[in-house]
C-alpha cells in the first residue's frame, strides 16, 4: 500500500522542471530536486523498505526547504509542500524522533496546504502534522505522547525492520528526557525487557545513557520503581548474553550532503540584521557584556535579533557543527531578561534545541540542570 501511495504522490511532481536558482550549491532547489528523484527511483527498485522511505522523506524535506529559501515562487514549491505533508503523514512524521531538523518547514508546508488545497484528506493530514510541530513550542507532554504513538505506528507498519522496531524505545527515552516524567523511562525499560525486543540494535544516540540508567536502577539508586529494577536487570542480562552491540548508526536517513554542508559559510548572513556567524558570536558577547552591567531589558531587542539570526541559520544549516552551541548560548542570554519578546524567543529556541537536537549535550544541559553545575 505504501509503495502505491508514494508512486502516486510523486507522480504529481515528476513532470515539473524545477527552476535552477541563483544560489549556492548547498541550497540549490534543482540539485535537491534531483536528489529527491534519485531517492524515489532507488526506493522503487528496493521495494520501499523502511530506510528507503525515510530517506525519501528526508530528500523531500531538503528540496522543500531549498524552494522555500531560494525559489518560493517556483511552481514546484507547492507540489513539494503537498508531497511533504502526504509522505510525512504516511511515515508518521514526529519532530521528537525525526532527526532532519525540519520542523519549521513541515509547519510551513502544512500552512501552505491549508491555504491552497481543497483536498479534505490532505487538509486533515496537514492539521494533524501541525499539532505535532506546534507542540514543540512549550508543550512537552503532548509531544511525548504523540511521539510514543507515532513510533508504535511505524513499528506496526514495518514489523520486520529492526530500525522501526527500536524506534518506540527511542521515543519513550526522548520523552523521558524532555518531560522528566519517570513514567516514560519505566515504559522504555519495559519495552527493552521484552524477549522480542532487538536489544542488540540500540542506537548510538541513546545506547550509553540508556544502559547507564539501567545500571543505576540495579544499583538501587533512588527514584526507580521495583518494576524498573526488575526490567533493568533483565535488560543488563540480555545485553550480557548478546555481547557486542550492533549499534545502529542512525534511525533516520540523512541526505548525502547536497543541501547542508557541515559549516555555514563565513560570508553568509542570517536574520533581519544580516549577521554572519562571527557577527552572531560577537553580538552575543556584546549583549552579555552589557547584561553584566545591569542593562537588562534594554538589550532585549538586540538579544532577540541574535536569536532570530541563529534560528535563520538553523533553517539553512541545521547540521552545522556549532548549531547546538549557538542555540544554547542564545537561550542562556535571552533567559537573563524578562521582556516578553525575549522570553518568547527563548522558548522558541528552547523547543528547537530540546526537540530537534534532543540528544546533544547542550539540550541535556537544559533538560537536566544538574549537568550544568
Amino acid at each position: 500500500m505504501m509503495r502505491a501511495f508514494c508512486s502516486a504522490a510523486f507522480a504529481a511532481v515528476l513532470s515539473l522542471a524545477p527552476l535552477v536558482a541563483g544560489a549556492t550549491l548547498e541550497a540549490d532547489p534543482a540539485v535537491l530536486y534531483a536528489q529527491m528523484k534519485a531517492a524515489y527511483a532507488k526506493a522503487q527498485a528496493n521495494g520501499w523498505d523502511y530506510f528507503d522511505q525515510l530517506y525519501y522523506l528526508s530528500t523531500i524535506f531538503d528540496a522543500g526547504r531549498a524552494y522555500s529559501l531560494q525559489s518560493p515562487d517556483d511552481p514546484a514549491y507547492g507540489q513539494v509542500a503537498a508531497l511533504a505533508v502526504q509522505v510525512g503523514t504516511a511515515m508518521h512524521y514526529d519532530p521528537l524522533t525525526n532527526h532532519d531538523a525540519a520542523t519549521w518547514y513541515v509547519r510551513e508546508a502544512c500552512l501552505w496546504v491549508q491555504k491552497n488545497s481543497s483536498d479534505p484528506e490532505l487538509l486533515q493530514d496537514a492539521q494533524a502534522l501541525l499539532v505535532r510541530v506546534n507542540a514543540e513550542d512549550g508543550n512537552p507532554e503532548t509531544l511525548a505522547t504523540l511521539a510514543d504513538g507515532d513510533a508504535d505506528a511505524l513499528a506496526r507498519q514495518f514489523p520486520h525492520d529492526v530500525q522501526a522496531d527500536v524506534l518506540p524505545l527511542e521515543a519513550d527515552w526522548d520523552a523521558w528526557h524532555l518531560t522528566r516524567d519517570a513514567a516514560w523511562r519505566s515504559k522504555a525499560f519495559e519495552r527493552a525487557a521484552q524477549p522480542s525486543f532487538p536489544i542488540a540494535h540500540l542506537s548510538y544516540l541513546y545506547a550509553g545513557d540508556f544502559i547507564d540508567e539501567a545500571q543505576r536502577a540495579i544499583a538501587n539508586v533512588p527514584g526507580f520503581t521495583p518494576a524498573d529494577r526488575e526490567n533493568a536487570q533483565t535488560i543488563v542480562d540480555r545485553l550480557r548474553r548478546v555481547g557486542k552491540l550492533e549499534v545502529i548508526a542512525h534511525e533516520t536517513a540523512l541526505t548525502e550532503g547536497a543541501y547542508m554542508t557541515t559549516l555555514a559559510p563565513a560570508d553568509e548572513y542570517f536574520g533581519p540584521l544580516k549577521m554572519s556567524v562571527l557577527g552572531i558570536e560577537n553580538e552575543m558577547k556584546r549583549v552579555n557584556f552589557m547584561l553584566n552591567y545591569n542593562y537588562g531589558n534594554r538589550e532585549s531587542d538586540a538579544a532577540v535579533a541574535v536569536g532570530q539570526a541563529v534560528d535563520d541559520m538553523h533553517k539553512i544549516y541545521p547540521r552545522d557543527r556549532d548549531m547546538t552551541k549557538l542555540l544554547y548560548e542564545s537561550i542562556v542570554m535571552l533567559d537573563r531578561m524578562t521582556a516578553p519578546e525575549a522570553e518568547s524567543e527563548a522558548q522558541h529556541l528552547r523547543g528547537i534545541l530540546t526537540v530537534e537536537y534532543e540528544n546533544s549535550p547542550e539540550a541535556q544541559k537544559l533538560l537536566d540542570p544538574a549537568q550544568s553545575s
